[in-house]
């Protein structure tokens, strides 16, 4: 119950600050052009909670995915259509010109994009960049049968560019970014050749069935250990770095994890080198020590009792390089960000609806995001604002199609009311609404059960 309630708290905060942003800028803009704001709502209906203030009320609904601004003479949500029967008031939202009823629908696009923008800068102000320069690994680990396996990639390739782009950022390897790249393609070095392989077509497919790309640098550094683990009997400690098994040698990690599972559970030879006394880790050369260790055997898996390099000590092996930003700095970086993730997700978005991408796999409903949010806001304040900023961009695209009951539906009536001079008809714009809405709620109910199924 915790677990849920959990999940749940998360979700809903960054929701709430998203919606309210964006509703926000809605009500700000008519608050500006003179139009009476009858109600300013986080949530829809069931009302929670409201309070009335002057001419508008704010109130807190019961179904927290969404919310609106209510604007006199203006047909929306409610479907309240009233006003029609009487002649336009000067505070209605109706009878003000074509260009500031623009500017109002889009003001939530707006607010949710420059929300984004302002996470991004603050993060950068606050946090700064720390990296492991690319040019710092030397070679990476290729699972067989991986998505980077297949491309033609193999375990000992250096890798120097990703499509076309030189690797300056080791972390940049997997960005969404490369992935989104037509043709997404990696160079290496393998010895004095230097060769590029192309990605699939469905990339993002691949990765989400595969669950990664196959590709890991992480060396076989001992991160820590399990209490009364095999390898802690054995005499093996945090920052030893494991050198052989069975004679055969080890470099990455990966390569201890899989030799443990072929060699089903049978005592293993295992050469390490101790990590010196106060230091972090063990030189990458030295006379090893050999212990036997029989592994133990969980969930069909086979086991050390040892857990991957902690962070610092990648840093410590690889080196880091640490980036701090002013205000100046802040702000180009967060507008940056900003263009970069947006760019991407109308990527995704068009190689998703364009049948390019697997639809079902590469869509999340609710349930994914609060999964996505809860595991952010575990690793940290850092990575729960990134996802927040992420959530807003989306928001802020997915508004904007031209959707009716989106503020992108509104903004197709209002464009054509300017180029012809002429309102829609209500009945057109009551029906156009309503199927709108009638699309929404199909779209919800398949992303939600399809999260079910995922699950």
């Amino acid at each position: 119950m915790l677990e849920i309630l959990s999940y749940i708290f998360w979700v809903l905060l960054a929701i709430t600050i998203l919606v309210f942003v964006h509703e926000l800028g809605h009500f700000l803009f008519a608050k500006l052009f003179k139009m009476r704001v009858e109600r300013f709502s986080v949530g829809f209906p069931p009302k929670v909670i409201g309070r009335k203030i002057g001419e508008t009320e704010y109130m807190i609904g019961a179904t927290p995915l969404g919310g609106y601004v209510k604007i006199a003479g203006m047909v929306d949500e409610s479907m309240d259509a009233e006003f029609e029967a009487s002649e336009p008031q000067p505070w209605e939202f109706r009878a003000k010109p074509v260009w500031q009823r623009v500017v109002v629908i889009v003001a939530g696009v707006i607010f949710n994009m420059i929300l984004a923008f302002a996470i991004y800068a603050g993060l950068k102000m606050a946090y700064g960049d720390e990296y492991i320069p690319a040019e710092n690994i030397q070679a990476v680990y290729v699972s067989d049968g991986s998505i980077a396996h297949d491309m033609g990639m193999r375990t000992g390739d250096r890798v120097i560019a990703v499509s076309g782009q030189t690797l300056e950022r080791h972390d940049d390897l997997m960005s969404v970014e490369h992935m989104m790249s037509d043709p997404m393609t990696i160079t290496v070095e393998r010895g004095s050749d230097t060769l590029t392989f192309s990605g699939p077509s469905d990339i993002m497919t691949q990765l989400n069935r595969a669950g990664g790309f196959g590709i890991s640098a992480h060396p076989s550094l001992v991160g820590s250990l399990t209490r009364n683990s095999p390898a802690l009997e054995a005499g093996i400690e945090p920052g030893d770095r494991i050198v052989g098994m069975n004679g055969r040698p080890v470099q990455f990690w990966a390569q201890v994890t899989d030799f443990m599972q072929e060699n089903e559970g049978r005592p293993v030879e295992v050469a390490f080198i101790k990590a010196p006394e106060g230091a972090l880790i063990a030189p990458r050369t030295g006379e090893p020590v050999v212990a036997t260790v029989t592994p133990r055997e969980m969930d069909d898996r086979y086991l050390l009792g040892v857990g991957l390099p902690a962070t610092n000590m990648l840093w410590e092996e690889f080196g880091i390089r640490t980036l701090n930003y002013g205000p100046i700095e802040a702000v180009s970086a967060g507008v940056t960000e900003t263009w970069v993730t947006t760019r991407v997700i109308v990527t995704s978005l068009g190689r998703v609806f364009s049948g390019r991408e697997n639809f079902r796999e590469n869509v999340g409903g609710p349930i994914a995001i609060a999964q996505v949010t809860k595991q952010a806001a575990e690793a940290g304040a850092f990575f729960f604002w990134k996802i927040v900023a992420m959530l807003s961009i989306t928001l802020a695209i997915m508004n904007i199609l031209p959707i009716p009951a989106l503020d992108g539906g509104h903004l197709m009536f209002l464009i054509y009311e300017g180029i012809t001079r002429r309102e829609p008809s209500l009945r057109v714009r009551m029906v156009m609404q309503q199927v709108g809405m009638i699309v929404l709620l199909v779209f919800m109910t398949f992303v939600i059960f399809n999260d079910l199924l995922r699950l």
